[in-house]
């Protein structure tokens, strides 16, 4: 039925506007100039406000802002999360078979794409409107006072400013994909976590109920300030130094972009050959994070959709699923399935610390950690599967792709089945094996703390995209030079 359905709403999605692709290859200098121009132009509209907003509004997406790469506030406040949900959705639907979808199809793949594009405008509305509508975004009555207006008219307008921005951001994604390096998404999420990790290191400003400034530098220099040496030396000094002073959080962050670095660096090298250029040799790199640390953005963004279901049935006086104190749930299911940020969300004394856990039995802060690990784990193994199946990664994929560049394993017959097997060898493996272990980091992560409090899955995604957009820098140039490596790599010459 949704098969019948998809197919005969097929000439109405390929009827929605997109960024045409190159017809010919696009020049390294214009790649990087339509990268930069879009990534300037993320940061003018994080900037831009949405009018008519009442300032005691609540940013629901409080805890994920950094992965989502929004801006609180703004008109780009939803940032890529319409995107990664529509993504999330599609891909449950084909890989459970209940859209039947062969993706290595061309024709298979467009429709994919086309409803993917619907899906996300669909989910715009549908990420905006229950934040309207649960009384989170508030329209401002002075707006509305000296529009002449009523607060239902001021509502409609917030809307009409989220949907834009949300459009906007589908669109640049689309010329960053198309006519930049990279992706749009990954991109974001690398502008918006670097944005966060400078200002957890360097900002002076004092947040309210606290003493110290926010940036761990100038933190310091007021510990320097306030505390004499033998206080620091103690017990309780060193505590106070390696978590409220942002030590451990500046370790882990360090470790994890090595750990990162190493992962990525890991890799199986299949050797290759031109079947038709003698000494035309290379490798075929299959790495050990395989399908990337993307999958943990819709790991990340199951959860916050989750807790965004809970935040409208508390808003709603239903509180069979947990309470919540703006945007942070503190107690029932909710709290047990909510990520965990850092070490004061599951070792007991930092948790009992704060007034809206101190009755919080100790179990259920464990029981929250082994959650959020499965979770990690699971869902990280899971949606690396579906992204390779579902991105063109998986064997059969690869193997057409070197079969049509005219390149062969030694050894092996010029077949793309023969490639097929000799890849199903490594690809499946490596698969899950890569999506246990970013979750395994994520965990690590999350539980000791990240500078600017980005968390661990930020964190790793901005580490893990900051080294691919190097490679397709490397990769860019070497093309420009040597155009049969473009034919090899599957572009037009």
């Amino acid at each position: 039925m949704v098969d019948y359905v998809l197919r005969a709403l097929q000439p109405y999605f390929e009827r929605i506007p997109s960024v045409a692709r190159p017809t010919e290859h696009v020049p390294f200098n214009q790649k990087l100039m339509w990268t930069l121009t879009i990534l300037l132009l993320y940061f003018v509209l994080s900037n831009v406000p949405v009018f008519g907003l009442d300032p005691s509004s609540i940013d629901i997406f409080e805890q994920y802002r950094a992965l989502f790469a929004g801006a609180t506030g703004s008109i780009i406040a939803l940032g890529i999360g319409p995107i990664v949900t529509a993504s999330i959705i599609l891909q449950l639907l084909v890989g459970a078979g209940i859209i039947k979808l062969d993706l290595t199809n061309p024709d298979d793949r467009a429709a994919y794409q086309d409803f993917q594009r619907f899906l996300v405008f669909v989910m715009i509305a549908v990420e905006a409107l229950p934040q309207i509508l649960g009384g989170f975004l508030k329209p401002n009555p002075l707006i509305a006072e000296q529009l002449g207006v009523s607060l239902a008219v001021v509502s409609l307008l917030i809307f009409i400013q989220l949907f834009i921005g949300g459009t906007l951001i589908v669109y640049m994604d689309e010329v960053v994909s198309k006519w930049g390096i990279g992706s749009g998404v990954s991109l974001f999420i690398l502008a918006g976590v670097a944005q966060s990790i400078i200002t957890g290191l360097f900002n002076w400003v004092v947040p309210p109920n606290s003493a110290m400034p926010a940036g761990i530098i100038p933190r310091w220099f007021w510990i320097a300030q306030n505390y004499g040496g033998e206080a620091l030396l103690t017990a309780d000094g060193l505590r106070f130094l390696l978590v409220d002073g942002g030590i451990l959080a500046l370790i882990t962050t360090a470790i994890i972009i090595i750990l990162v670095v190493y992962a990525e660096g890991t890799r199986v090298e299949i050797p290759l050959a031109h079947a038709a250029v003698r000494g035309a040799r290379g490798r075929f790199p299959i790495k050990l994070i395989y399908a990337s640390v993307l999958p943990m953005i819709f790991v990340r963004a199951l959860q916050a959709n989750i807790q965004i279901f809970g935040m409208l049935m508390y808003n709603r006086g239903i509180t069979i699923f947990g309470e919540y104190v703006g945007s942070k749930p503190i107690s029932g299911l909710m709290y047990v399935i909510s990520p965990v940020r850092g070490p004061q969300d599951w070792i007991p004394s930092l948790v009992k610390a704060s007034p809206y856990f101190a009755d919080l039995p100790e179990w259920m802060i464990i029981l929250r950690l082994l959650v959020d690990a499965s979770i990690l784990v699971a869902g990280g193994i899971l949606f690396a599967i579906f992204w390779v199946e579902t991105s063109g990664m998986d064997a059969r994929t690869v193997a057409n792709q070197i079969a049509r560049s005219g390149m062969q394993v030694p050894g092996f017959r010029r077949t793309p089945q023969s490639l097929e097997r000799l890849l199903e060898r490594y690809i499946p493996k490596v698969t899950v094996l890569g999506g246990a272990a970013i979750g395994l980091l994520t965990l690590v992560a999350n539980m000791l703390g990240t500078i600017g409090g980005v968390g661990g899955t930020s964190l790793l995604l901005a580490v893990s995209i900051a080294y691919k957009l190097y490679q397709d820098l490397a990769k860019e140039q070497l093309t420009e030079m040597h155009p049969l490596v473009r034919r090899m790599l599957g572009e037009e010459i």
